[in-house]
């Protein structure tokens, strides 16, 4: 085990931090404060290949998957908005990549970026009111007429709203079925029926367009259903049936993939809130004398790092596990994401009790950190809900060490956990 990063990594991180610093932050307070999509810094993004094709080649290439969380995290410490912006249409992708055929994959992927010097947005609109994070509350429609399929619906909160290209839309097929009586579809810009609702006027990530999109008896051809009708008819078969397919609708397994990253979001954030303030205390002192020797500021520092390490290490390791195959079964895709957002959430207000009261005025780039901060509790899963699903993970994984542990030690399957807990503590704890 290495916990080193790579001569590559390095390199890349330093590389995506001048992207960060030289083309982001200039504009950040700008497109902050007049809530406008940053095209230039997409276009700039492109141009550094931190954007399109070939960087999701470039991602998919890194054997450790560290590539893509060294990247978001660095950006995120830009601008939480602008990253955003600059990611948001891999939400998209990621939809495609998980549910669609190879066919599909091949024409709707690049139309999410774009290629060359085009530039094109993807959005993935999963959320609606009142059915957030419980993805089986859907009530957005989807009804098969003839050749087509007729969707009616609204999602809101959707990133690129209204200006994406491709947005990829979950529908209930059959409200019986719960999620697995869902599907995903692929709106092209402009299809009769497809209309952006209202653009939502943000707390923070104020860069990023946030909108609501209307669906009002929309029209796509058959073919514009992921994964294609023999695929769709044989799901809904075994649901009726009763059956299990062992996986999660189409809409987690694609939040699954993208937790991580998200979690490297946050800490973006509050890595860039935790250089500024020790930059800002190297300067400044009270009666106590200069801030960054007294005792309490660096106990509040020192925790904050310790935080911050700790939770990078979780996006790490979610990462490498995702990238590599290895299953995710006692919920680490979640803790990495659930354990960034509180870190930062905690940590710039935190921060932003060092500094005093400068640190509530839109001078001090604190105040923007802290807006940013909260929608990564919040967003592509809740941190509540992140908590149940690691919970239920971690029951789950801990009942199948149990039935390993007696099988090991000869005990029938259905024996008492205490019995194998009483006699042999030792050989269970090995598991």
């Amino acid at each position: 085990m290495d916990f080193r990063l790579s001569d590559e990594h390095v390199e890349y991180q330093r590389y995506c931090r001048a992207f960060a610093a030289d083309v982001m932050r200039p504009v950040a307070a700008r497109h902050d404060r007049e809530q406008s999509v940053p095209w230039e810094c997409i276009r700039a993004a492109r141009q550094w290949n931190l954007n399109g094709l070939e960087f999701i080649q470039k991602m998919g290439s890194d054997p450790d998957g560290l590539l893509g969380v060294i990247a978001i995290e660095e950006l995120h410490w830009g601008c939480a908005g602008i990253a955003l912006a600059v990611s948001a249409s891999s939400l998209a992708a990621a939809g495609i990549a998980s549910s669609g055929t190879p066919e599909q994959i091949g024409r709707w992927v690049p139309e999410c970026y774009g290629e060359g010097d085009e530039i094109k947005l993807g959005a993935y609109a999963v959320t609606e009111a009142g059915a957030g994070s419980d993805v089986k509350s859907l009530r957005t429609t989807a009804r098969l007429d003839g050749e087509e399929w007729v969707l009616n619906g609204t999602k809101v909160f959707i990133s690129n709203g209204g200006i994406a290209d491709v947005t990829v839309v979950v529908a209930t097929v059959d409200p019986e079925l719960g999620h697995r009586g869902q599907a995903s579809f692929v709106l092209p810009k402009g299809t009769p029926g497809f209309s952006q609702g209202k653009k939502e006027d943000k707390l923070g990530i104020r860069a990023s367009q946030t909108a609501e999109v209307v669906l009002d008896d929309c029209r796509v051809p058959v073919d514009f259903l992921l994964g294609g009708m023999d695929k769709l008819n044989r799901k809904l078969e075994r649901a009726r049936a009763g059956e299990s397919t062992g996986r999660a609708s189409g809409a987690l397994a694609t939040f699954e993939i993208t937790r991580p990253l998200v979690g490297a979001s946050a800490l973006g954030i509050a890595q860039a809130a935790y250089e500024w303030t020790l930059a800002y205390l190297e300067t400044e002192s009270d009666e106590g004398g200069p801030l960054l020797e007294q005792q309490r500021v660096q106990q509040v520092l020192a925790d904050v790092a310790t935080e911050i390490e700790g939770a990078r290490l979780l996006v790490w390791r979610a990462a490498w596990m995702g990238r590599n195959g290895v299953p995710m079964t006692g919920g680490q895709g979640s803790m990495s994401k659930l354990k960034a957002g509180d870190v930062a959430m905690w940590a710039v207000p935190a921060l932003m009790d060092l500094v005093g009261p400068y640190a509530q005025t839109t001078e001090c780039p604190l105040e923007k950190w802290f807006r940013d901060a909260k929608i990564y509790q919040i967003f592509e899963g809740t941190a509540q809900i992140q908590r149940l699903v690691v919970s239920r993970m971690q029951r789950q994984e801990y009942t199948e060490r149990l039935k390993e542990a007696a099988q090991v030690l000869e005990q029938p399957p259905g024996a008492p956990t205490g019995d194998v807990l009483g006699e042999d503590a030792l050989a269970v704890s090995t598991y």
